[in-house]
């Protein structure tokens, strides 16, 4: 089995990613360790694939806030001006939630609603 771990760079920002047999990585600081000894550096944090830690899977750009013990994205990262950031999830949501019936749809910043349909390019 193996262990996920986020490499942190300045301001901890995540800037790569490794992974670590178990065996070599039986708690998160023999993780680190290891890591620091593979790589010489020391900043990593743990994580699970699914999220079920640290309130997100990092993705690159995200950070690591150490008092939330959470990754996320500290600017809007859907690249609409009316998305909010929820403090709960840590995530920036669309003011109205995303419909839940399986269709496609694309959220319109003119109306600030969701259209049913294909996404448009410009």
């Amino acid at each position: 089995m193996m262990k996920y771990f986020a490499k942190l760079g300045l301001n901890s920002k995540v800037i790569s990613f490794d992974h670590v047999g178990e065996n070599n990585a039986p708690t998160e600081q023999d993780g680190i360790n290891y890591l620091n000894k593979l790589h010489s550096y020391p900043f990593w944090k743990e994580f699970k694939k699914d999220g079920s830690i640290r309130k997100n899977r990092p993705q690159l750009g995200m950070i690591y806030d150490e008092d939330k013990d959470a990754f996320y994205f500290k600017d809007n990262d859907t690249g609409r001006a009316s998305s909010v950031f929820n403090e709960e999830t840590l995530r920036w949501e669309h003011p109205i939630p995303h419909p839940d019936d399986h269709k496609v749809y694309y959220w319109d910043e003119e109306i600030q609603n969701w259209v049913l349909g294909v996404i448009k390019e410009d």
